[in-house]
């Protein structure tokens, strides 16, 4: 399992050796957050062919230093925002476990588990997952539909937008009633490709796994309507044939 202390070889801007703690550690998200909304900023693992999924999981396309890498984003988020397809897939649980690290986010002025954000239109969830039912952290999921959750363990509030979830009001509410100023959203390719297109993502934390998937299946975003958006490299790190990029939105 990688850790923060997981080296990788920095090719730019400035080529040389870094870890994953030394690289996140610069990048400060909620002192850079607009006035009235979080930064938002996504982390995606994709194969060389573009895959973001194989058999339906994002977990079997990058490496341990992936795992580093998400684990360091998490670290530096108020949120985490996730679809209702993605926490079906992945079976989320506890944002971050390690007592130390949750340390550290409390001595940095954080909560020790960032905000679980959960976009389902339809209300659509799994109530068993462990994240309702670990008792750990907090739950806000923006929804159109009018059905009442069960009982958790996990404090859960729903947030209604009847007729469909307006993500630009959601992040405004995550700032002024949450204080959310970083929030890293973890797909799925859909609800990163409507955040785009609302032109709500600020930074994109893209990894490229050396491994071809083919056949069928999502790409960085689905649904997402031809445009250019342009971006900016702000670095490029490799381990073992993996690369690790960060690209700003213009």
């Amino acid at each position: 399992m990688g850790t923060l202390e997981t080296p990788l070889r920095r090719l730019l801007p400035e080529p040389g050796a870094v870890t994953v703690g030394e690289l996140v550690a610069g990048f400060d998200p909620a002192a850079a957050a607009p006035a009235d909304r979080p930064r938002v900023y996504t982390n995606f693992a994709l194969t060389v062919d573009g895959r973001a999924t194989i058999d339906g999981r994002s977990g079997a396309i990058g490496s341990d230093a992936d795992t580093a890498m998400l684990v360091g984003l998490r670290m530096r988020a108020d949120a985490v925002m996730i679809g209702a397809g993605t926490l079906r897939a992945e079976g989320y649980g506890a944002l971050i476990r390690d007592p130390a690290k949750r340390a550290q986010r409390e001595r940095q002025g954080l909560d020790p588990e960032p905000l679980t954000v959960l976009v389902s239109e339809r209300l659509a969830v799994p109530w068993t997952a462990p994240l309702f039912t670990e008792g750990t952290g907090r739950v806000v999921i923006f929804t159109a539909a009018g059905d009442e959750p069960p009982a958790t363990a996990t404090p859960v509030e729903i947030v209604r937008h009847p007729g469909g979830v307006d993500l630009d009001a959601a992040l405004r509410t995550l700032r002024a009633g949450h204080g959310v100023r970083a929030l890293l959203c973890e797909g799925g390719p859909t609800l990163h490709g409507a955040l785009l297109a609302a032109g709500l993502v600020d930074d994109l934390f893209v990894t490229r796994a050396p491994r071809v998937a083919g056949g069928p299946g999502p790409g960085l975003f689905s649904g997402l309507e031809a445009g250019v958006r342009e971006l900016d490299l702000v670095w490029l790190c490799e381990s073992r044939g993996e690369l690790f990029a960060r690209y700003s939105v213009r």
